[in-house]
């Protein structure tokens, strides 16, 4: 198995431009909540649970990032609660505002996201190896980290394998 340097160096090759970085800060957790939300139905209770298929993504996601390391696992699986409990939220309401909420997160998100990658001039990171749509959400909680000073070794680590984050392009929105 990859370790968390491995997989965090792997996805942050395409994710040096600061502008991407910032992108993902908004368009990853509106697709993880988007998805939250559009798999909490159905839901089936068994004791004080509600059995989704969002609970049963969430609890292997978390087991991924417990392997890969306990104190960012921990913190991820804590997030991720927070996205079932709002995709539970959510997927009480009405048919229609179930859908439109999820969907439309999604989409937002996904729009997000290709801004960032126009702005990095490199492809999503997914299109090269899956694993990329599971390290994404870790990716922004790591750099969330650094941001405010955390992780320094976890931050030289990854700049040593992908390089440094700098302005990659000047390219403009027009």
């Amino acid at each position: 198995m990859k370790s968390l340097v491995d997989h965090l160096s792997q996805y942050a090759a395409y994710h040096r431009d600061p502008r991407n970085i910032a992108s993902h800060f908004i368009g990853i957790p509106l697709i993880a909540v988007a998805v939250a939300v559009l798999l909490s139905r159905p839901g089936w209770p068994v004791g004080a649970i509600l059995v989704s298929p969002a609970l049963l993504v969430a609890m292997a996601s978390a087991w991924f990032y417990l392997r890969l390391e306990l104190r960012l696992g921990v913190l991820m699986s804590v997030l991720l609660g927070l996205a079932i409990w709002l995709g539970q939220v959510l997927a009480g309401q009405s048919t229609a505002i179930w859908l439109s909420s999820g969907l439309g997160m999604f989409v937002v998100g996904w729009v997000i996201q290709f801004v960032g990658h126009y702005y990095e001039g490199r492809k999503p990171a997914f299109v090269d190896d899956l694993t990329g749509l599971i390290v994404g959400p870790l990716f922004v909680v790591v750099e969330a980290g650094f941001l405010l000073g955390l992780r320094g070794d976890l931050k030289r680590a990854i700049e040593e394998r992908a390089g440094p984050v700098a302005l990659r392009n000047q390219r403009s929105v027009a």
